[in-house]
């Protein structure tokens, strides 16, 4: 049986207006082009929708309007993580999951627990969750990284923890978590660069950053992999690997909201305390699009 989160997952951006607010009506069209580009899922509140910066308020309603405007074409996924676990576990026993296929749920940052301190925070989480889990790896953003012993130990927790995302950016960790997790548990690549070659030793795909943009490449370039198509995914890697690295430059999703200011899709506009590209960054985003496009 195909597992659920096969595919290219599209880690969505928030939208805003010059005036900081939510861009609804960016977000609906942005929701368009991710189903009609062949995207599978969709994943919402993640690190690229600056959730961060968000109210309670806005979290809520993002997260209604993407399940009202999907119509239950594609699946949702629904980012859901703290530093605080208990705050977490409340707030997962409180939330309304209709239309959430999943959650996505980082590993704590800040306070740099243990790999003991991992096991027991994902284990509560795991216990009060109606839905699906994904586990969420990237130490650069966290502070700490989730080696595949803790893992694989959290996998075998329930049938329950489907996947994590694992951005570590370790093919070596990588193939320990694929070589040993029990069969209903994938590894999905956290990396856009990544997408290639982690398929090639056994990930199920990507939930991609670039996908905001270019939804048809980085979904031919993960079926191209999925399905054994060597060449052409070793050609589509090579044509979006300079925008991938330029995207990410300045940070994400800095980058990628640059890119879609220069497609025409979405306005150039972050939440404090990130900032925009800077000029010269922009100008050479433009460029590499210019040639690519």
């Amino acid at each position: 049986m195909t597992h659920p989160f096969t595919g290219a997952g599209v880690a969505l951006i928030t939208p805003f207006n010059e005036d900081k607010s939510v861009d609804y009506n960016t977000l609906e069209r942005l929701i368009e082009d991710q189903i009609s580009g062949g995207i599978d899922y969709l994943v919402v509140l993640g690190t690229t929708g600056e959730t961060p910066s968000l109210s309670e308020i806005e979290k809520k309603e993002i997260v209604r309007f993407v399940i009202e405007k999907n119509a239950g074409r594609l699946k949702i996924v629904v980012g859901m993580g703290s530093n605080n676990t208990q705050g977490l576990v409340q707030q997962i026993q409180t939330a309304d999951f209709t239309g959430i296929d999943a959650i996505l749920s980082v590993t704590p940052y800040y306070n740099k627990p243990t790999q003991e301190g991992l096991f027991q925070h994902f284990k509560s989480i795991v216990e009060a969750s109606p839905v699906p889990v994904i586990l969420y790896n990237v130490p650069g953003r966290t502070g700490v990284n989730m080696d595949a012993e803790t893992t694989l130990r959290i996998a075998h927790l329930s049938e329950k923890v489907v996947a994590i995302k694992e951005a570590a950016g370790d093919l070596a960790q990588f193939a320990k978590i694929i070589t040993n997790a029990p069969g209903y548990f994938k590894v999905i690549s956290g990396d856009d660069a990544l997408t290639f070659p982690a398929i090639s030793i056994g990930s199920i795909g990507v939930i991609s950053v670039i996908a905001n943009a270019l939804p048809d490449q980085l979904s031919q370039l993960t079926y191209a992999s999925l399905s054994g198509d060597m060449a052409l995914a070793s050609q589509l890697h090579l044509q979006m690997a300079e925008m991938l690295k330029l995207i990410f430059k300045e940070g994400n999703p800095a980058g990628v909201k640059a890119l879609m200011e220069i497609m025409g899709t979405a306005k150039n506009q972050v939440r404090l305390p990130l900032v925009p590209v800077s000029p010269a960054t922009y100008a050479l985003i433009e460029m590499e699009y210019n040639k690519i496009s």
